[in-house]
């Protein structure tokens, strides 16, 4: 039976204290009308226990925002909303740009920053990425910040020295308090789409090196406290092996949460 109460919180995992989060994006996927159903066949596919188990956001297109706020807040359904982008500014002459304050007045509560498509794909930099991250912790908001390296970087063995750098961008600009609520999503490009995939030593290492360079600019209780998540083709088959890692907090699903059924088998992992 599906879980009706927003009262139903997640329990901090035993092994580190952190609150896992299992995050849904669905990129530039699902109208309005379509994320409505999806979100309500979800609903309606996990139990209390899932909902115990790990915090889950859904994170849909911009246009659908509206709409699943309400469905949420109506229904009483306990997943938080989540936003795949925002600006850096708070208004402005910023055609097609949303900003986080914007965002926050629709009842968002994470947004994903710096996700490897628009690093490549729209040419963020780290400076932008700095300054998104900023902005929505400014904005009272938690960012789900992607770093990873590419298939390139891999082999040449940068991971450290590229996860550093991108990490380094971030926290470097944000005092002690806001740094321990960030969420980091460790998402290694080369694991996504190429039909290689990461493993769960690959993520516990992306997650070590993170959390590393976040002790060094706020201390290592600040860095306990910092939430990573594994993103990188994850599904129903591989969610359980990264979950069971003590340095993984969480899973940032792309593809698998476009269909509430395979949504729902990856959390029930």
């Amino acid at each position: 039976m599906a879980a009706k109460s927003k009262d139903f919180v997640a329990k901090p995992n035993p092994m580190n204290g952190r609150c896992r989060l299992i995050s849904g994006n669905w990129k530039m996927n699902l109208n309005h009308l379509e994320a409505i159903a999806l979100v309500q066949k979800l609903h309606y596919s996990l139990r209390e226990s899932d909902y115990r188990y790990a915090e889950i956001s859904v994170h849909p297109p911009f246009t659908a925002l509206r709409s699943i706020q309400l469905l949420l807040e109506t229904d009483r359904v306990p997943i938080s909303l989540g936003a795949q982008n925002t600006y850096f500014e708070t208004s402005g002459p910023f055609t097609g740009e949303v900003s986080p304050s914007m965002l926050n007045k629709l009842g968002v509560k994470y947004v994903i920053v710096g996700h490897s498509e628009r690093r490549d794909i729209f040419g963020e930099t780290d400076e932008v990425v700095s300054k998104k991250t900023k902005a929505v912790l400014d904005a009272q908001m938690i960012p789900i910040v992607c770093v990873g390296e590419s298939l390139k970087e891999k082999q040449e063995e940068m991971t450290e020295a590229v996860l550093t750098h991108q990490v380094e961008a971030v926290v470097s600009g944000v005092n002690s308090e806001g740094c321990e609520s960030l969420v980091f999503a460790y998402e290694p490009k080369w694991a996504i789409g190429s039909g290689m995939p990461a493993g769960a030593s690959d993520a516990v290492r992306g997650a070590e090196v993170i959390r590393a360079t976040v002790s060094k600019f706020h201390g290592e209780e600040v860095a306990s406290k910092v939430r990573v998540q594994y993103g990188g083709s994850v599904n129903s088959a591989n969610a359980k092996e990264f979950m069971e890692q003590k340095e993984i907090d969480g899973l940032l699903v792309g593809g698998a949460s476009l269909s509430s059924e395979a949504f729902a088998a990856v959390i029930q992992a």
